[in-house]
C-alpha cells in the first residue's frame, strides 16, 4: 500500500469537479485534486521515489512499488510556457515525501485565466485500488490524500 499525500496546502476536492475531462473522467487514473491556497508556494513530492517526468506545470514520481503519481499544477497551465514556475528538482532525482519539486504561485495562475486546482493522480490505477480519498476537506502539505492498495 502507498499513501499519497498532498503536495500543497489547500482544499481537497473530488476529481469530478475539475474543469478538464481528462482528469474529471479519470482518463489517466483516479485520485483527488487540491484547490491550493492563493499564495506563492512549493509543490512537494507526494510519495518517496524517483522523478521520472518533470515539467514546469507537472511532475510524476514513481515509488518502489512502481506506482506512478502525477501532480498537475493547475489546469491548462502548459499554455503558460513555464511562466511563473521554477523547477527545484530534476528528472531522475530521488525524492522523499515532502521534498520541494516546483515553486509556483496559484494566484498568478488564476490571474492568467487558468484554474489553479491541482489533480493528484494514481496513473493507470483502477478506481477500486484507491481508498480513503480526501474530498471536501482542508489539507496541509504532507497530509494523506488517498491510499493506493496493491
Amino acid at each position: 500500500m502507498t499513501t499519497v499525500t498532498s503536495p500543497m496546502a489547500g482544499r481537497a476536492v473530488g476529481l469530478a469537479t475539475v474543469r478538464d475531462p481528462v482528469f474529471a473522467d479519470s482518463l489517466v487514473g483516479p485520485g483527488a485534486a487540491v484547490d491550493p491556497l492563493r499564495e506563492p508556494s512549493v509543490a512537494r513530492a507526494p510519495v518517496d521515489g524517483i522523478l521520472v517526468s518533470v515539467h514546469p506545470h507537472a511532475y510524476v514520481v514513481v515509488d518502489e512499488q512502481g506506482h506512478g503519481v502525477l501532480t498537475h499544477l493547475g489546469i491548462d497551465t502548459v499554455q503558460l510556457g513555464g511562466e511563473g514556475f521554477e523547477l527545484l528538482a530534476g528528472k531522475g532525482d530521488r525524492v522523499r515525501r515532502g521534498d520541494p519539486v516546483i515553486r509556483w504561485d496559484p494566484a498568478g495562475v488564476e490571474a492568467a485565466g487558468r484554474s489553479p486546482v491541482c489533480p493528484v493522480i494514481a496513473l493507470d490505477a483502477p478506481a477500486a485500488a484507491l481508498s480513503g480519498v480526501a474530498e471536501d476537506t482542508d489539507v496541509d502539505a504532507g497530509e494523506p490524500l488517498f491510499r493506493w492498495n496493491g
